[in-house]
């Protein structure tokens, strides 16, 4: 490794974590100044406020500016070299600009590799101390599906519910339905459905069981029976802020379960899955954007440079929002909604690649 390559290396690093530092000095003040009441109102201890919440929050937020970060590192310390001619030294040395972006290129790789431990792996970890803290000081991010509840229990077995009370463990319009080769082969339906928590089982009230075996047919009907199912009430309650939690594994595992159960909600754990893997490319990406737009010695120097620059990256977030909402509620297939962004900003790093100086 060349002289110049590991001077590159270390500015590019040295400004990425200095400017990290500062940010993340600015957001904790800015969040303590917007949660302050809920810490008095709550009496959140002064302990768990800095070690369960403020520790645990750092790593989520770097993860999150990071790539906006990078790109600023990139632009600030590019800029200064080109003002200083010291672009213009490296390429008449009969260094080509291509061997120019390894240390950028490594660097970003770095960087990179970072973002994605960091996103399945250290912070689901770190986000379950910040999100106890959250549900105990701040809010409580549980939502109820308790209505018209549509759920695959195992492979050919579906239940209904037309409500469900989370708090009393209790249901009414209850189903199950059991499938063999598309056909249905039982069915049991019932007034009510009731949780025992102490033999942990359910109770079914006013209920008809229905079983057909082919051109045979049975009916049984009663007021009362114990049963075990494969669900639980808390199958009902989801706390929609799990998936900060979940670690690569067990995020591709939750998936798996939501998509033999059927639920809808299946598609939110998948864009946060691609994410993960799709984002860190980012910085890759809008480092080579970075060197393309701010390695040119122009008039208005390192002001110009963060303007485009930062111009081009609020534009790219932008695109990963709409994209993540149309694979959310539209019929954007998730792959392809959480890589269009890299795909086109790809496009635009390879042809400001081109006509960047030489």
């Amino acid at each position: 490794m060349r002289t110049i390559d590991r001077y590159i290396i270390l500015k590019f690093l040295g400004t990425f974590f200095f400017t990290m530092v500062l940010l993340m000095f600015i957001v904790i003040v800015f969040d303590i100044s917007e949660k302050i009441d809920d810490f008095l109102r709550h009496d959140a201890p002064l302990k768990a406020i800095i070690f369960d919440y403020y520790v645990n929050f750092v790593p989520y937020f770097m993860n999150l500016f990071s790539y906006l970060l990078t790109f600023i590192a990139v632009i600030f310390f590019t800029s200064r070299m080109a003002s200083n001619s010291e672009i213009i030294a490296i390429l008449s040395s009969g260094i080509s600009f291509r061997r120019l972006l390894f240390p950028y290129f490594i660097s970003a790789v770095v960087l990179g590799l970072f973002s994605f431990l960091l996103a399945n792996f250290v912070i689901p970890y770190t986000n379950r101390g910040m999100h106890e803290f959250e549900k105990k000081y701040i809010n409580d991010p549980r939502e109820f599906t308790d209505q018209n509840v549509h759920k695959q229990i195992s492979p050919g077995s579906f239940i209904y519910l037309e409500n469900f009370n989370i708090h009393t463990g209790s249901g009414w319009k209850f189903s199950v339905e059991k499938f063999r080769d598309q056909e249905l082969i039982y069915k049991l339906k019932a007034e009510r459905l009731e949780w025992d928590s102490i033999r942990s089982h359910w109770i079914i009230s006013n209920y008809y069981i229905r079983t057909i075996n082919g051109m045979e047919e049975t009916l049984k009907k009663g007021a009362k029976l114990d049963t075990v199912m494969p669900f639980t009430p808390s199958d009902f309650m989801e706390d929609i802020e799990d998936v900060k939690i979940m670690n690569y594994f067990a995020l591709r595992k939750q998936i798996k379960e939501k998509e033999l159960r059927g639920d809808p909600d299946v598609i939110k754990y998948k864009v946060k899955g691609y994410e993960r893997m799709a984002f860190p490319f980012a910085t890759i990406i809008l480092t080579v954007i970075g060197v393309s737009v701010s390695s040119r010695k122009v008039r208005g120097g390192i002001g110009f440079h963060l303007g485009s620059g930062l111009a081009l990256t609020f534009i790219y977030i932008l695109f990963m929002q709409i994209f993540t909402v149309f694979a959310t509620f539209g019929d954007l297939p998730p792959l392809i909604a959480v890589w269009i962004p890299n795909i086109i900003f790809g496009i635009i790093a390879f042809f400001l690649l081109k006509i960047a100086p030489k």
